[in-house]
Order: structure tokens, then C-alpha cells, then sequence
């Protein structure tokens, strides 16, 4: 269900936000206890501006409302990824190889859950795609379906630590 939701957003949301010369990198559906919050994640070349924010926001309530998706009140927020990007589509992982990430997955790999390194490579192995990540000298191959979360990690962030 969740999925699907997360499905037919996408596809409805897309569009507009490449009209506006902008590119869809995320979507997330968080069920409140009264309301949906469904949070849309855009990017552009040079960044993304609280105008085109909202704009997008704008549109993008209209077409939620025709489509009712949320079967009730919802709340609608419209942002750029930020330094800590959330990554989820496959052009992603392979567009920041080399980079530091955060994953957290759905099930314990070799006993971990929570993985915090430099996103080695993104492959496609017997039918199924991998992510490796280097970690402390170990290099753990995470299957894409086994990722619950990631994300970019700001390495201005990690080192004002």
C-alpha cells in the first residue's frame, strides 16, 4: 500500500516539477495520526529557491486535491535535499560513488543495521543490485531492497563535530 501511494505521487508529481525545470529526487508519505504529511524533495542546477518551493507546492496541492489520494486532510511540504540528501533511485547511488553516506536497513547485515561510510560501488549481481560500502577497513555488500534509508552525510557537518 505505502509503496503504491508513493507509486502514483511520483508519477503525478514528476511532470510538474520537470515543467518547472526542476528534478524529483525524493517522496516520502508519513501517516500523522490524523493526516498524512507527504514530503516532496527537489533539486536543480544551481539549487533550489523558496520561490520554486513554492510554486511547486502550489501545483502540486491542486493536483493532490483532484486526486484525493489521501482520502482526508494531508499536509504538503516542498524542500530542497539539503546536505544530508536523501538517496533512493538507482542514478543516484551511482551518481555519488565515492561519497560518505548513512544507510539503515530494514534487516541486520553481518549484525549491523546502521551504516555509515563511503558508498564504494552500486552493481547489479545475479539478479539482484548491491550496494557496497566501505566501512573501517570492511567493505559490506547492502541489497538495494534490504534499505530501508539513505542518505548523503555532510562531511562539513561530520567534521564541525
Amino acid at each position: 500500500m505505502y509503496d503504491e501511494l508513493i507509486d502514483k505521487i511520483w508519477r503525478l508529481a514528476e511532470p510538474v516539477i520537470l515543467s518547472e525545470d526542476m528534478e524529483l529526487i525524493h517522496v516520502e508519505c508519513v501517516k500523522m495520526h490524523s493526516r498524512w504529511v507527504f514530503r516532496f524533495f527537489l533539486d536543480k542546477e544551481g539549487g533550489v529557491t523558496l520561490d520554486d518551493c513554492t510554486a511547486v507546492s502550489n501545483q502540486l496541492g491542486d493536483i493532490l486535491d483532484v486526486h484525493d489520494l489521501s482520502r482526508g486532510p494531508y499536509t504538503l511540504e516542498v524542500s530542497s535535499p539539503g546536505p544530508d540528501r536523501p538517496i533512493s533511485r538507482d542514478r543516484d547511488f551511482e551518481k555519488f560513488r565515492g561519497a560518505k553516506v548513512k544507510i539503515r536497513t530494514h534487516v541486520k547485515i553481518e549484525g549491523v543495521r546502521n551504516f555509515q561510510g563511503t558508498l564504494m560501488d552500486y552493481a547489479e549481481e545475479n539478479g539482484r543490485k548491491l550496494v557496497r560500502i566501505g566501512m573501517a577497513d570492511r567493505i559490506f555488500s547492502i541489497p538495494r531492497n534490504d534499505i530501508a534509508r539513505a542518505n548523503l552525510v555532510d562531511e562539513d557537518t561530520v567534521n564541525a563535530l
